[in-house]
């Protein structure tokens, strides 16, 4: 008996045969991913933009912890949450440890830095282009890195859409602070590391066929956005 054919074939039965519990742990990584992406896009994208045109002292200290920010291990994220949320910490009394709402948080703080660093280059390569005629008409600097944000949509949402892909991608911080419960912290990126740990082969490769696509549907999704930029660049161009 080959033991990975099989569990190959029942895994795509599972995924292709609608199994409930698969597509309830699908469901909850996408809530649980989409609703991080929200918030850490609100943080992000306001810190990328301010950190584009302030200027105050530490302001290069401030850049080198952005980009340190972005390499910030998982774990550590989920640490640092753990200790805030658990029993003896400071928010222990909000009771958010071991649920969905604590690993939103987790994943919020891991997407921040990656909003805001690729926010701020974004501001700053659009104030190259564009900036001074929005300032020789009155706007301050804020509200000029907000009007090119407006103006670079498609490259805001690529950036939201590499979010979306790390954080459905994540694993250890949502591992410490949902702690996998079945049917209420169990996460697709969880489960494959219990299933396997536990034999169940086959739940395991439905799940990772199932977050392969979804990265891969990310991927497709931001390079039909880059395509339609450069589009709408060349046809914008004078001929």
């Amino acid at each position: 008996m080959n033991t990975f054919a099989d569990s190959l074939a029942l895994a795509a039965h599972l995924v292709w045969g609608g199994d409930a519990e698969l597509w309830r742990i699908v469901a909850l990584s996408l809530r649980v991913s989409l609703a991080a992406c929200a918030v850490g896009a609100v943080f992000g994208l306001w810190l990328g933009a301010w950190l584009a045109v302030a200027r105050f002292p530490g302001w290069p200290v401030a850049i080198w912890l952005l980009n340190t920010l972005l390499a910030l291990p998982s774990v550590v994220v989920g640490l640092v949450v753990y200790l805030l949320l658990s029993r003896a910490g400071p928010l222990g009394s909000w009771g958010l440890l071991f649920t969905p709402t604590a690993m939103v948080i987790a994943q919020s703080i891991l997407v921040v830095p990656l909003f805001a660093a690729l926010t701020r280059r974004l501001v700053q390569d659009s104030l190259a282009e564009g900036g001074d005629q929005l300032r020789s008409l009155g706007a301050g600097p804020l509200l000029t890195a907000g009007l090119l944000l407006l103006h670079e949509r498609r490259a805001l949402l690529t950036i939201g859409l590499t979010a979306f892909g790390r954080a459905v991608a994540e694993v250890g911080a949502v591992m410490i602070v949902g702690g996998n419960i079945d049917g209420v912290t169990r996460v697709m990126t969880t489960a494959i590391a219990l299933e396997t740990s536990k034999g169940d082969l086959a739940l395991a490769l439905a799940l990772g066929a199932v977050l392969l696509g979804v990265v891969g549907l990310v991927n497709l999704l931001i390079a039909a956005v880059q395509g339609a930029a450069r589009t709408a660049g060349l046809e914008a161009a004078p001929a």
